[in-house]
């Protein structure tokens, strides 16, 4: 269903096959190679089995074996013993390779376009505007790789009131996206355009869109169901040291 860039990237090394077939049992993987941030994660993928992927050290405080197999229960276990927290599941959405294929990029407009430095007035208008919470939360920022912008008419003319932006996901082609749209114009359909806009730049720009979110957030689930996107899988990363 999804692209060879997904799954490279996912999977990284394993192929579809090498994953338990049963939900809640994991393929262990070592890789020296992972940052601190990340020594440990933990990918349950939609409908099948998943990947503990840790550096060599996690690994030994767990008692797992590289190329082994793991329960939920048992890693909960080992973690629990060893210390070892993570820091809260995120969604982890993707278009489908198909519907990723018929993206067009829309036709420029006033109302749903890209955003350039010389959008920065209205952006920072947008950003004064919005909750200080779900701004940190969506992480959208003018100066990222690629961003777009929902306008409607104001009486000063066109304000922005939803924008989405995406970056380039560690060294790979998969463009992070977040989105953000003022409370007051939410049920709109302003943030699915912004989304689905952002997402036909970035394939045309040879990327593909990566839509994350938090388990609990049902808005954030419902937004990117709309846009199209399809639940790829749920991934968790050990908790920052500093918590």
């Amino acid at each position: 269903m999804f692209s060879t860039a997904v799954t490279a990237h996912w999977l990284a090394g394993l192929a579809p096959a090498d994953l338990p077939t049963t939900p809640g049992t994991y393929r262990v993987v070592v890789d020296a190679d992972l940052p601190a941030a990340r020594r440990l994660s933990v990918l349950d993928l939609a409908g099948t089995g998943g990947v503990v992927r840790a550096t060599p050290e996690v690994v030994a405080a767990l008692g797992l074996d590289d190329g082994g197999t793991v329960e939920a229960a048992a890693l909960s276990s080992a973690r629990t013993s060893a210390g070892v927290a993570l820091n809260g599941a995120d969604h982890v959405f993707h278009l489908p390779a198909a519907a990723l294929a018929a993206l067009t990029t829309p036709t420029p407009g006033d109302d749903v376009r890209v955003l350039t430095a010389a959008d920065a007035d209205a952006f920072a208008a947008f950003a004064a505007a919005a909750p200080e919470d779900d701004l940190d939360e969506a992480y959208v920022e003018l100066d990222h790789w690629l961003v777009v912008g929902a306008f409607v008419a104001g009486a000063d003319g066109p304000r922005l009131v939803s924008a989405a932006s995406a970056y380039p996901w560690a060294g790979t082609t998969l463009a992070d996206t977040g989105v953000l749209t003022l409370p007051e114009h939410r049920g709109r359909g302003l943030g699915r355009r912004s989304v689905r806009a952002l997402a036909a730049h970035a394939h045309a720009r040879g990327h593909e869109p990566l839509y994350r979110c938090q388990l609990d957030n049902a808005a954030s689930v419902a937004l990117a169901r709309a846009a199209g996107f399809v639940p790829f899988a749920t991934w968790d990363v050990v908790r920052p040291d500093d918590d």
